[in-house]
């Protein structure tokens, strides 16, 4: 039987997952619905912009099933969110501002990062894998995202840290695991490490040397 403490850090880990993904989706939508694409279009991007990154991690880490076909209502809700939120998206759009849409997705990117790299250290990766699948969790339903939409894929240029954030967030992750400190907290502080990281360049423009 399960300890208490097990099955509140899973549902923890399960919150993290959900969240995430709803911010890339939402991420992704944003995107499609700017380039005027239908409803197959905005799921398309809002779906590859939320699984991309984990769909690679998983595949690389040979881990199976891939943790969207493992919680098959993500694909569900993402579907029904995009169906839901499409024809209102102009009247979103004026509540939703461009600053929330960038605490969302630093956020995400937060989450996503830090939950690849605990992933990949319980399966007893070496370390920088470890960070690395992090990273790539966290990134690459953007870069898949920005190619569809026919753009170059924003961590390939050379703008506002970003990648950067997320892989010193998932250092400080690992760190804090290494030292025996508790998994909750050690993810918690990795996710806000990125997060203040991210918004941090975004507010004073911090970019790496050209």
């Amino acid at each position: 039987m399960s300890s208490p403490i097990h099955v509140n850090m899973s549902s923890v880990l399960h919150v993290i997952e959900v969240i995430g993904v709803f911010v890339f989706a939402s991420s992704g939508l944003v995107e499609a619905r700017r380039k005027k694409m239908d409803l197959v279009g905005v799921f398309t991007v809002a779906f590859i912009t939320a699984f991309g990154g984990g769909t690679v991690r998983d595949i690389l880490l040979d881990r199976r099933p891939l943790f969207w076909i493992e919680n098959y209502e993500y694909p569900t809700l993402i579907f029904v969110f995009c169906l839901l939120v499409s024809p209102f998206f102009r009247q979103l759009r004026q509540v939703v501002t461009e600053k929330v849409i960038v605490y969302a997705d630093a956020l995400g990117l937060g989450l996503f990062s830090v939950g690849g790299t605990s992933l990949a250290y319980e399966m007893q990766m070496p370390l920088f894998v470890c960070v690395m699948m992090g990273v790539i969790t966290g990134i690459f339903g953007g870069v898949l995202r920005d190619m569809i939409c026919n753009e170059i894929p924003m961590v390939f240029r050379r703008g506002q840290l970003y990648a950067t954030c997320a892989f010193l967030g998932c250092w400080v992750y690992l760190g804090l695991a290494l030292l025996k400190v508790a998994e909750l907290p050690a993810l918690l502080c990795g996710v806000a490490v990125t997060l203040i990281l991210r918004l941090l360049a975004v507010r004073f423009d911090l970019k790496l040397p050209g």
